[in-house]
């Protein structure tokens, strides 16, 4: 059972135009499978597999001569340096106007593959991300999925074509397979439980703002190991960061970014919410519901090949907008995220604030509520999440 994504509309444009893809994102987000179902014309390798990766360092213009009309290369973090051999076969084509190799090459560590590209591929590659999956996708193949699923599930394909024993089996084996491996190549960590435990904590800040001193004392680790373990949650697609919004605004404002899981899934299984009706009537719940719209507007613009720039709003006076949206002419959207299906005016109290406070700047003001919706014909700017567009 394949699920539509909704990024295969830019990849195939892309593929027509330049002759290297680079695909980042998360282990188990789909890669592999878009790929090979658009580009299945195309031989396909995973660098995972011991001999191909021994054969590709051995000699990588032999291994690349191999395949004179391209090839998918999977899991290219495990040898960066293939750019630099791709941009003497691309170079070759332009120079002979034989343009007829492509090159789709994916990875999982955002890190590695992204220093390597910006030294290489400049002008001769796309570089996109496929994130889990989107609530849009989801709710597009699956009819009446309820609110709490959608975050208790998150986004990973498999978890969606499984049950809730095996999803807790799936998630855990992402863990210990995936995130604890790929961290322990990149850095030497000395105790395994306190970085469990770290992790487990970052998913009960979720919508936080981060404070590696505070984590730091409650793990007993120092704050620079904190941000040395967080750096890496980054580019391994496990976290990632908003903002705060301050510019051209006083100091009161504070300078702390918020914590986010790139998947709710995973967040929820680290804090040990199992089911539905534990998720109900979790206190976790309104921040994982911010975590999954947060995420949702970060996959619709990737799936288009633009880059979000998403920030919020805090202030010392108790002050406090979601989302702010930066847009490309410098203009702000601004949200309201709430996760009650109850409506209350008060849903606009903050964003009639900083229409206030930022003026001319903002564009548009939306709550997005896990309610029966926009029947209320009293406010404008008020949307079921399932039927907002990003």
């Amino acid at each position: 059972m394949l699920i539509n994504r909704e990024l295969k509309t830019i990849l195939s444009k892309v593929f027509d135009i330049l002759p290297v893809i680079t695909l980042t994102g998360p282990r188990q987000s789909g890669k592999t499978t878009l790929c090979r179902r658009l580009f299945g014309n195309l031989p396909y390798v995973n660098l995972e597999d011991e001999s191909i990766l021994a054969e590709i360092e051995y000699d990588p213009k032999r291994f690349i001569a191999k395949y004179p009309e391209g090839v998918i290369i999977d899991e290219a973090q495990r040898f960066p340096k293939i750019f630099s051999y791709l941009q003497v076969a691309v170079d070759e084509d332009r120079m002979t106007d034989d343009n007829k190799r492509h090159y789709i090459v994916t990875g999982s560590s955002n890190f590695a593959l992204m220093q390597n590209v910006s030294q290489s591929m400049a002008g001769r590659t796309a570089v996109l991300s496929l994130l889990p999956l989107s609530t849009k996708e989801i709710i597009n193949h699956y009819n009446n999925i309820e609110t709490s699923r959608l975050i208790l599930n998150g986004g990973y394909p498999a978890v969606w074509t499984s049950s809730d024993e095996a999803r807790q089996m799936i998630l855990s084996n992402y863990y210990n397979t995936y995130i604890e491996r790929d961290l322990r190549q990149l850095i030497n960590i000395k105790d395994l439980n306190q970085f469990k435990t770290f992790v487990r904590l970052c998913a009960g800040r979720i919508g936080t703002e981060f404070n590696a001193s505070s984590l730091a004392n409650e793990i007993g680790v120092s704050a620079t190991t904190v941000r040395s373990w967080i750096s890496i949650l980054e580019t391994s697609y496990v976290i990632h960061f908003v903002q705060p919004y301050y510019a051209n605004i006083s100091k009161r404002l504070t300078k702390s970014p918020k914590l986010f899981f790139y998947d709710t899934g995973l967040a929820t299984w680290l804090a040990g919410i199992n089911t539905v009706e534990q998720l109900d009537i979790h206190p976790l719940r309104g921040s994982l519901f911010e975590n999954m719209i947060v995420n949702e507007i970060i996959k619709q613009k990737l799936s288009r090949g633009e880059q979000p720039h998403l920030f919020f709003y805090r202030d010392n006076k108790q002050h406090d907008v979601d989302i702010l949206e930066e847009m490309p002419d410098g203009s702000l959207k601004a949200y309201e995220v709430k996760s009650a299906m109850t409506f209350r005016k008060d849903f606009f109290s903050q964003l009639s604030y900083i229409r206030t406070t930022l003026g001319n700047k903002i564009a548009s003001t939306q709550v997005i509520y896990d309610g029966e919706q926009e029947n209320n014909e009293l406010f404008d700017g008020i949307k079921n999440f399932r039927n907002i567009g990003f």
